[in-house]
């Protein structure tokens, strides 16, 4: 980008300043005026700060885990994010396998620094995507039959996929269901559900978008740690 310097005042300009009273008539010293603050964007007026878009990153080759949720055990998965942070409880008993891969990956630091790059008002907000949009994910996938009779209801969290991979499949990207009931297929593999700060969620859920469902300014996901609590 090229620029230009400030004027700078000539030698003669100067004497012509200093003969004539500091070049302001009175001679009194002007006021500084403070800039206005710049008006609260759209997402700030929600509560979400002010943040730069981080640079996709490039989809990763890790190898496939093998972790497995144990049965009966409570794991909480807490998202830090640019608009607040929630939790979700991960589906142990029916999900082992999703939770285990989504365990791992948050033990890496796989989902720190990266967004919900997909936000539908009254349907889901979706993140997890090291690409950050919609096309990347950990260089691997498991399979893991959604259980019978699931329902796709206001905070449930799961795995995205595309259309051509099999029922269950994930690799990384997860979505949130922000409508009482998305009525989708039961295809997608369970994660969990929100059990704290469904608050945050819908507020995600609201903010302006493009007409390609991407938020108009960033929400990024600061950190997802995965705790074992019984």
């Amino acid at each position: 980008m090229s620029w230009l310097p400030a004027r700078v005042a000539t030698p003669l300009a100067v004497l012509a300043c200093a003969l004539l009273a500091a070049c302001g008539g009175s001679g009194e010293p002007e006021a500084e005026s403070t800039p206005a603050p710049a008006p609260a964007s759209p997402a700030q007026a929600a509560g979400c700060e002010r943040v730069e878009a981080p640079p996709g990153k490039q989809s990763p080759d890790l190898a496939k885990p093998k972790e497995r949720l144990a049965r009966g055990s409570a794991y909480v998965g807490t998202v830090v994010t640019s608009c607040g942070e929630f939790e979700m409880t991960l589906d142990a008993r029916r999900a082992p396998r999703t939770g285990g891969s989504f365990k791992y990956l948050a033990d890496k630091g796989f989902f720190d620094g990266l967004t919900f790059h997909r936000i539908v008002s009254g349907f889901v907000i979706q993140g997890g995507d090291p690409e950050g949009n919609g096309s990347g994910g950990p260089g691997y996938s498991v399979v893991e039959a959604p259980p019978g009779g699931l329902t796709y209801t206001k905070g449930v969290v799961a795995m995205a996929k595309t259309e051509t991979e099999r029922p269950g499949t994930s690799g990384s990207q997860f979505f949130v269901v922000t409508a009482e009931d998305a009525q989708l297929p039961p295809d997608y593999a369970l994660l969990g559900k929100v059990t704290k700060g469904q608050e945050v969620v819908d507020k995600i859920g609201v903010l302006p978008t493009t007409a390609e469902e991407e938020p108009a300014e960033p929400v990024v996901i600061r950190s997802i740690k995965v705790e074992k609590r019984a």
